[in-house]
């Protein structure tokens, strides 16, 4: 039989009847009456022509307070269905369980609904209590209990039956286990920050085991920027960039540990030393799934770091990808980081410098005249790999496109003017070859054009040159490079050029004399900058960064705070 299709007119007509029935009735009693229809289960509603109803008590729940065990019992019930999982109370005790195949949630509550303990089991795993979900429920925060249930049942996305569930979720913990050994081992020191250290220079970045609903995470780059300012203000922790670690699975079936690689008693003497056992039948399996390093946003990568890493994993990426020409990418995700909406890429990008200075930067389009056309790349949202093996060397991959990434979007800002708008100097960035670049430039104390080659060999390597009509003066490179591993920021190092270039032919400095704007014109918020001291090009002393942020749109209070105590270094 056909189900008759209710009209505006019948819903109108039905609520009449129901306001009609329960006008005599006092509101604590239709309260009450809710209450006692929301308490009873809900499994019946499985079928679609349920789903409004489901709805419409979901969103009663979310209105009502939980004040007893019923309550959160039913809450509890209704968010385990959300997320396909299964859910049943103790007929013996004050406890709700949240249960799939492969891990179960044990919530004990008192009679009153308040709930004293939580704990998560994974399979073949003993219970542990989660005292961020203790605190979630004790908070009735719902939403992110919700989220973070969502986060252990990511574990195991997986297609088969519940053997190959098993087996999968021993791989990822081989995988885990095999990455703290790995960060274990000794290294040398360059950072006498532990953490700042282990992100720049530790084999597998600065690793954060799993824990309630989280996966393993690791951080493998942070900017200058972010290093003073946790040197700067005690107590804060900036995060820099990191991939999360998961498994997921695959229409095609891959070779994957399921017992760690590392023996225990292994000693590694030097870097080139193999850590890791054959893949054999007794610790690897044929399973329909694969690892990824996952990030949180997606990520701005060149079209030849995508083919480094393909030929490092042996895994294909490109069926996922679409590519686009590499600036227009960066500048869109950098614009939409900063919730600014993206419309013309080819605007001129004005920076603000300290005492009201302005550079304008445009990021070119066009390619060079060696390239057939401009350089490409994609954004990615995971990497697929196979053998823990691979991942120090893909972390060097993208601490790269990290450092290339900074360089270029320090020109980025959401302050944009039309080529005409009065800035000190005008700035043309141009990609170059792999990741080298050029930024060129009117020179300070003459008409002729000079250009910046900037070469990023790597995260922690990067060179630059200075070429202009004169004789090459190497000097002058050791001086510029030094500044710009230092900070690595474009606008930073330009504006070190111009005050330097000043100094040593004893004129007034150029291109750092203030615009006069137009009186319809509001200058840009002026943004806290570092302030550079760096030695004479012959001097051995060691460049120092006195302040912060050398990225024109990080406009943090405090960090404006900061910049304005300092600026009298310059």
């Amino acid at each position: 039989m056909k189900q008759e299709t209710k009209t505006p007119l019948h819903i109108n007509a039905l609520m009449v009847k129901l306001r009609s029935k329960y006008a005599e009735k006092q509101w604590n009693e239709t309260f009450n009456l809710v209450r006692r229809c929301m308490d009873k289960s809900t499994s019946g509603f499985g079928l679609a022509s349920n789903q409004p109803l489901l709805g419409c008590l979901e969103g009663l729940q979310k209105a009502l307070n939980v004040t007893s065990l019923t309550a959160m019992a039913t809450r509890l019930e209704t968010i385990a269905k959300q997320k396909g999982l299964g859910s049943h109370q103790s007929p013996t005790e004050p406890t709700c369980y949240i249960t799939s195949d492969m891990f179960y949630l044990e919530v004990l509550m008192e009679p009153s609904g308040e709930v004293l303990d939580v704990k998560v089991a994974h399979h073949g795993e003993a219970p542990v209590t989660c005292e961020e979900l203790i605190k979630l429920l004790r908070l009735k925060n719902f939403e992110d209990f919700s989220k973070k249930l969502e986060g252990l049942s990511s574990l195991y996305h997986i297609h088969g039956d519940s053997e190959t569930k098993i087996k999968t979720y021993l791989a990822l913990q081989s995988l885990e286990t095999d990455l703290m050994k790995m960060s274990r081992f000794p290294r040398p020191v360059v950072n006498t920050n532990p953490r700042i250290d282990a992100i720049l220079h530790g084999r597998v970045g600065n690793l954060v085991p799993r824990r309630e609903g989280n996966p393993m995470s690791i951080e493998y780059f942070i900017t200058p920027y972010d290093q003073l300012e946790e040197q700067m203000m005690p107590g804060l922790s900036c995060y820099g960039n990191k991939v999360l670690v998961t498994v997921d699975g695959t229409i095609i079936l891959h070779k994957l540990p399921v017992a760690s690689l590392i023996e225990d008693s292994q000693q590694v003497e030097n870097e080139r030393a193999s850590l890791f056992r054959g893949l054999d039948g007794a610790v690897s399996m044929d399973l329909p799934a694969c690892f990824f390093l996952k990030f949180p946003e997606p990520f701005p990568i060149l079209t030849s770091f995508i083919e480094n890493i393909q030929r490092l994993t042996g895994i294909s990426m490109a069926e996922e990808l679409q590519y686009i020409p590499f600036y227009q990418l960066l500048t869109k995700a950098v614009l939409e980081q900063k919730h600014c909406t993206v419309d013309h890429l080819d605007q001129y990008f004005l920076v603000s410098l300290p005492d009201n200075h302005f550079h304008s930067y445009v990021l070119s389009q066009e390619a060079s005249l060696h390239l057939k056309k401009p350089p490409e790349g994609a954004l990615i949202n995971k990497i697929p790999f196979s053998h823990p093996e691979q991942v120090p060397s893909i972390l060097e991959i993208l601490r790269h496109q990290s450092a290339y990434n900074t360089l270029i979007a320090s020109c980025i800002t959401v302050n944009r003017a039309d080529k005409g708008f009065p800035a000190s100097l005008h700035f043309e960035v141009n990609y170059l070859a792999d990741s080298s670049f050029s930024v060129s430039f009117q020179h300070p104390l003459n008409d002729t054009l000079a250009t910046v080659v900037v070469d990023v060999d790597n995260s922690r390597h990067i060179t630059s040159k200075l070429y202009t009509t004169g004789a090459p003066d190497m000097s002058v490179n050791d001086y510029i490079t030094k500044v710009l591993n230092r900070c690595m920021s474009i606008p930073v190092t330009m504006r070190a050029i111009s005050r330097k270039a000043a100094q040593w032919n004893n004129v007034p400095p150029a291109i750092t004399e203030a615009p006069i704007l137009p009186s319809s014109t509001t200058p840009p918020p002026t943004c806290s900058y570092y302030v550079v001291s760096v030695p004479a090009p012959d001097s051995d002393a060691e460049v120092n960064i006195q302040t912060i942020n050398p990225y024109p749109d990080a406009l943090v209070n405090v960090s404006c705070m900061v910049s304005k105590q300092l600026l009298s270094a310059l």
